[in-house]
């Protein structure tokens, strides 16, 4: 037995155990929000179509092979995806001018209303979750998530 097998865990090893157990929960959380506003657009939403279609909105448009990168997803996912959201008049698509191949997308006037109403539900619950905090608690906070999207 060596020395790290008997090491006593420190006040940093615990830290970040329980650092990451949080992180589990938000992530948890996460996917059941998407559900629920996935729902909210349209019974027939996947979380997978709403992620796409809020990237979408969020970019102005993007295109297919963008939407498989970004997520991780495999094409013919992103695919099914994108035609249901066209099916659901959220999101539109024309051909790109400078690569014929590829189609813009961009999100309809009313999943952007819809995803602005979204928006601003999700704004009161932080809101009101983290009234509590500072704004210099807050800064703290945001560092670690922009830290942790960095890697």
């Amino acid at each position: 037995m060596t020395a790290a097998d008997t090491a006593v865990p420190t006040d940093i090893d615990e830290a970040l155990a329980e650092f990451q157990g949080h992180l589990n929960l938000i992530f948890a959380r996460a996917r059941s929000l998407w559900k629920e506003a996935a729902a909210r657009i349209h019974p027939e939403l996947q979380p997978s179509g709403y992620k796409l279609l809020t990237f979408i909105a969020r970019a102005g448009n993007a295109n297919a092979h963008q939407l498989a990168d970004r997520f991780e997803m495999d094409k013919s996912v992103v695919s099914r995806q994108v035609r249901m959201l066209e099916d659901l008049d959220l999101l539109e698509s024309r051909p790109d001018d400078n690569d014929g191949r590829q189609r813009v997308l961009t999100a309809t006037p009313a999943a952007c209303e819809i995803l602005a109403d979204l928006r601003g539900d999700h704004a009161e619950r932080l809101r009101e979750i983290l009234a509590e905090l500072t704004p210099d608690e807050l800064h703290a906070a945001s560092k670690v998530f922009r830290l942790l999207a960095e890697v």
